[in-house]
């Protein structure tokens, strides 16, 4: 009977230890589990707390935005014109409105009773190179005969679609040729060659790295000294250069069909070629430069023959 009485005793102690190591077990679980839930409800704060300072960040910086842009928007051509006259340093022949005249006599000296074109252009916009490509050889003729008077307006909007601020470089070269170079067909040439087929950088996804070297090649191959070349990249005409451009997107006379300065952008005596009709006629911006001046092709150059127009208003293009 005793040794029956242990054998309950023991079986009685087994479970008691077992319900202990279960109940502890139990504990364990029940505190781990509190644990992690604790875990989870910090990282969830945190978690929260990041995504409400992201939104305060995100909404201070689109109202910084929105108003930089309202900033700018409340800028006038008229401010863009008088902070354009107060940059200090200023490409020697640059006009007030940020153009450089060429002629046949040189830089600044107008032809009188004969047209005058203006050419707004950025050193990267394809556009500019196609309708370079189509017309330079036509200027220069027009340009050295006497026909025309010739205004160039270097523009550097195109910076973000190259890796190194193409669109500064080369147009700021441009502006110190301008200025330290007294052959203007030194600059004819140069633009010519900036926008040469196999030469002129592809835009965007499409644009490789163009150094200073090389743009620097295309000067000295127009005709420009090395000398003059070694100082071409010193940004000594950025300033200048972003406020004629500041002061040109806002020009109402430069606006398109669209309502938007773009370019390339061609005036003839102060009146904008229209790009949308010229597609629409389905002729080449060179047939319409022409049409326009009131000159036949073959008397582009011709000693003695001025384009019809004069300096009054472009030819109808129909």
């Amino acid at each position: 009977m005793a040794q029956q009485g242990n054998k309950k005793a023991q079986k009685r102690q087994t479970r008691a230890r077992r319900q202990a190591e279960e109940e502890a077990r139990q504990k364990a679980l029940a505190e781990a589990a509190a644990k992690e839930r604790k875990q989870q409800t910090i990282i969830g704060a945190i978690v929260v707390a990041v995504i409400i300072i992201l939104v305060a960040v995100i909404a201070v910086i689109s109202l910084r935005s929105i108003h930089k842009k309202n900033e700018a928007n409340k800028v006038t051509a008229d401010a863009s014109y008088s902070a354009l006259q107060k940059v200090k340093t200023k490409p020697k022949y640059a006009d007030d409105k940020g153009g450089i005249l060429i002629s046949k006599d040189g830089y600044n000296k107008k032809i009188a009773k004969v047209p005058t074109v203006e050419i707004y252009m950025d050193p990267l916009c394809p556009g500019c190179g196609s309708l370079h490509r189509q017309i330079d050889t036509d200027l220069d003729k027009l340009v050295n005969s006497g026909q025309i008077n010739l205004v160039y307006h270097p523009m550097n909007f195109l910076d973000a679609d190259s890796t190194d601020q193409y669109s500064t470089r080369a147009a700021g070269a441009l502006l110190y040729v301008s200025s330290h170079d007294p052959d203007a067909q030194h600059l004819l040439d140069f633009v010519s060659n900036l926008y040469k087929e196999g030469y002129q950088p592809g835009e965007g996804p499409e644009y490789k790295p163009t150094s200073n070297a090389q743009i620097r090649a295309q000067a000295i191959s127009a005709g420009v000294s090395r000398d003059v070349m070694s100082k071409a990249f010193d940004g000594t005409y950025n300033k200048w250069l972003k406020a004629s451009y500041d002061y040109t997107v806002r020009r109402k006379d430069l606006l398109n069909s669209s309502g938007q300065m773009s370019t390339p952008a061609v005036t003839i005596n102060g009146k904008l070629m229209d790009m949308s009709e010229i597609s629409q006629l389905g002729i080449t911006q060179k047939q319409a430069l022409l049409k326009q001046l009131g000159i036949k092709e073959s008397q582009v150059g011709e000693e003695g023959v001025r384009p019809k127009i004069g300096t009054g208003a472009p030819e109808p293009l129909n």
